[in-house]
């Protein structure tokens, strides 16, 4: 049985749990951790920072944060802007990556948004193929040297 995957609200009653969910070393250099996700968020509420781990059934297996319908401004993309999107180690090639970001996109959509966009930094291991599968599509700029992707809702 496949556990069923949902976005859960961070809470004083969580956090700890959350901030374990780490990805492999070879990973690191394309995604920053959960606390480093946190202290950026707070540290850029201009970026209207939106943030949730993703659970399957009630353990703890990844975490998302986005721009939400945010402002573009210089270091902030949007309005939709996938910022973080990581799986734990423990958790990876299970479909939970995928799910999450269906309903990352679900959400965004359903908020009216018309694209969604989201950033790599290019490398051997970058998350390039899997976000091609969800029909991102490079954009033809970079930000702060990470290639910028675009995933057209209105489809």
């Amino acid at each position: 049985m496949t556990p069923r995957v949902h976005l859960r609200e961070i809470t004083d009653d969580n956090v700890a749990e959350v901030r374990r969910v780490r990805v492999r070393r070879r990973q690191r250099m394309f995604v920053d951790s959960v606390s480093e996700s946190l202290a950026e968020a707070a540290a850029t509420p201009q970026a209207a920072p939106w943030y949730r781990a993703v659970y399957a059934d009630d353990v703890p297996v990844g975490f998302v944060m986005l721009s939400w319908n945010a402002r573009p401004a210089p270091g902030v993309l949007g309005p939709y802007y996938l910022w973080r999107l990581l799986v734990d180690r423990r958790h990876q090639r299970r479909g939970y990556g995928g799910a999450a970001l269906r309903l990352v996109v679900d959400l965004v959509r359903a908020d009216g948004a018309a694209e969604l966009l989201t950033s790599y930094q290019p490398g051997v291991g970058e998350p390039l193929p899997f976000y091609e599968r969800f029909g991102f599509a490079p954009t033809g700029e970079v930000d702060d040297g990470e290639v910028v992707l675009r995933l057209d809702l209105r489809r």
